[in-house]
């Protein structure tokens, strides 16, 4: 009997999804636990595994088409099967039809709109590789394994293009879909180039928006332009934390970096503070009792945050664990749904890439958020003298309808008494 295939709801949010490669053909045998497709949601590009075993009679939607939820994605059979009656009956809403396929994001209840996987805005998007003409010959490494993700090598496939002649400009030279839609060709040196015969001419390209950027874009806009944000800065004095961090990972099995530490003295503040650990609901604030922190991770499509829950009940050690591997099932596209919902609070650092200071929007319903800026050797004047310092800026973005200047102000001071004086996280 033929099994139709829904297109699954894979957030709490998520309204449509738009097929970004099919790795089955019409025809292809298909097993249960198979990756059927790579669905694009508003939060990432996810991996969407057959629910039956059989074979792909019809595709639904094509690659790169958006269709809404529990609309027709696929239908799996016999080889042969008549599927007019599966269509029919999936057209015309049958009873029970939904059903063939289970929602990969189960509700039991309603709740509150989750905060979508995004972070603030930055003025300094990712640098985007442009169009270069490949070596002759590029080995992305030295086995026959080729470190690409699957959109990557179905695009190459379908262009005729040696995927491992693309140079990867994804993390760790991994190559991604950009790589792919730029790349040029080698060119014998023999053959002469044809440059073109004007300079200075307006060239653009346009791109589609991504789900997960329609997203951003939508609940950012609404936080900016509804929550009254203001701003508070605070330089903290990284001596005793980068004395402490480097003795720590002196010890056998542990590995722990700044960003470890800020989410344990921000959750251990928190718990201090719950008036920064609220919410706003629209008719009510929420006062969490409980402390989840948000840290943003960065993928190809954009950003996502992990959750860290019950960060304040958790060791230095434990947390280092969790962001590393949210971080590695981010890039491998393995996060689920509730890997990414329920955050109280959120972090965003761009202390990596030089940032000194910025400023972020504040993700709803949370009622602040954090933006870390890098560590920094500046004079600072200790016991009446001036001498070398290490200094990191922080800014909390808040919003006034919940939480007030004075609020802020006491959060961030005690943040910054655990960063100083980080033994005491310890205790």
């Amino acid at each position: 009997m033929a099994e139709v295939v829904y297109m699954p709801k894979l957030s709490d949010t998520m309204t449509e999804g738009v097929v970004a490669a099919w790795t089955k053909n019409v025809g292809d045998t298909v097993k249960a636990g198979e990756v059927l497709a790579e669905i694009e949601t508003d939060k990432a590009t996810m991996e969407f595994e057959s629910f039956f075993d059989g074979v792909l009679l019809h595709i639904g939607v094509e690659t790169g088409k958006a269709a809404p939820v529990n609309s027709v994605l696929a239908i799996i059979g016999q080889a042969g099967e008549d599927i007019s009656a599966a269509l029919a009956n999936a057209a015309a809403g049958a009873p029970g039809a939904a059903s063939s396929t289970p929602d990969a994001s189960p509700s039991p209840a309603p709740v509150v709109e989750a905060p979508a996987a995004v972070v603030a805005y930055t003025p300094t998007p990712a640098p985007v590789a442009a169009p270069v003409a490949a070596a002759p010959v590029v080995a992305n490494n030295t086995t026959d394994r080729v470190f690409a993700s699957p959109l990557a090598k179905k695009l190459a496939s379908e262009r005729g293009i040696d995927i491992q002649a693309v140079a990867g400009t994804g993390e760790n030279g991994r190559i991604v879909k950009r790589d792919v839609d730029h790349y040029v060709p080698y060119t014998p040196a023999n053959k002469p180039v044809v440059m073109p015969s004007h300079t200075g001419e307006v060239s653009y390209t346009d791109e589609p928006i991504s789900q997960m950027r329609k997203t951003i874009a939508r609940r950012l806009a609404e936080s900016k332009f509804t929550a009254p944000h203001f701003y508070l800065t605070l330089d903290i004095d990284m001596s005793n934390a980068i004395a402490t961090r480097k003795a720590l990972n002196n010890l056998d099995g542990v590995k722990v970096s700044f960003n470890d530490m800020v989410i344990k003295a921000v959750a251990m503040a928190l718990r201090q503070h719950p008036t920064v650990n609220s919410a706003w609901m629209g008719d009510f604030i929420r006062r969490n009792d409980h402390v989840n922190i948000g840290v943003a991770v960065a993928v190809d499509e954009g950003l996502l945050v992990p959750v860290v829950r019950f960060a304040d009940n958790k060791g230095l050690t434990q947390i280092s664990a969790e962001v590393r591997e949210f971080a590695q099932k981010a890039k491998d596209k393995k996060l689920q749904p509730a890997d990414w919902e329920g955050n109280t609070f959120t972090i965003s650092n761009l202390g990596m890439f030089g940032i000194e200071s910025f400023t972020a929007i504040v993700n709803p319903p949370d009622s602040c958020i954090l933006a870390i800026g890098g560590i920094k050797e500046v004079p600072v004047v200790k016991n009446g003298q001036v001498v070398p310092g290490s200094v990191m800026k922080v800014t909390l973005s808040c919003d006034h309808r919940v939480v007030d200047g004075a609020s802020g102000a006491s959060f961030l001071q005690t943040f910054k008494t655990y960063m100083e004086q980080p033994a005491a996280m310890l205790l």
